[in-house]
């Protein structure tokens, strides 16, 4: 047994945990999921009446369905940066430019809360790029023929000198 092998993980469960390990690692999961969490906090929070005793406190603003509009654009957003891996420039910079209107129309972004997660999952999915197979990794860069440089240093020194 060397180093390498790992043990097989038997069953069902241990096939399920592999699987998505190798579909999580093929797109920008973690961009995607945090575009996606920040949907639900920007169209949720805008709606929502806070009582306090008897007082009720109601967050809505007249841009309500523009919260509710931004909200749903980033959760579309998030799912297509895990299933649409081709346009992840695309959806990251819009989940950024939806995040700083989300500032201004949304409650400051649901408490900065949502606004945050806008951001750095947009980030995310713009800084992501697909991975070399590990074929291609192990294979060494052919490196470059020395013939001309040699033959250059030699015509800077003078040339072929016999000493």
């Amino acid at each position: 047994m060397s180093a390498d092998t790992r043990p097989q993980q038997a069953g069902s469960i241990g096939r399920a945990r592999r699987s998505f390990r190798e579909w999580r690692w093929q797109r920008p999961f973690w961009g995607g999921l945090w575009t996606l969490l920040a949907g639900f906090p920007i169209m949720y929070i805008p709606y929502q009446t806070m009582t306090l005793g008897d007082l009720h406190i109601r967050l809505a603003t007249t841009a309500g369905a523009g919260s509710l509009i931004i909200g749903v654009l980033l959760v579309v957003l998030g799912l297509t940066l895990w299933f649409q891996q081709q346009s992840r420039i695309f959806a990251g910079v819009a989940a950024i430019l939806l995040a700083l209107v989300s500032l201004v129309v949304s409650n400051f972004g649901a408490f900065l809360v949502g606004f945050l997660l806008a951001l750095v999952g947009g980030a995310l999915g713009v800084s992501w790029a697909p991975g070399r197979p590990a074929g291609a990794a192990a294979r060494p860069e052919p490196e470059p023929a020395a013939g001309p440089a040699v033959s250059l240093s030699k015509e800077r020194d003078g040339g072929d000198r016999d000493e």
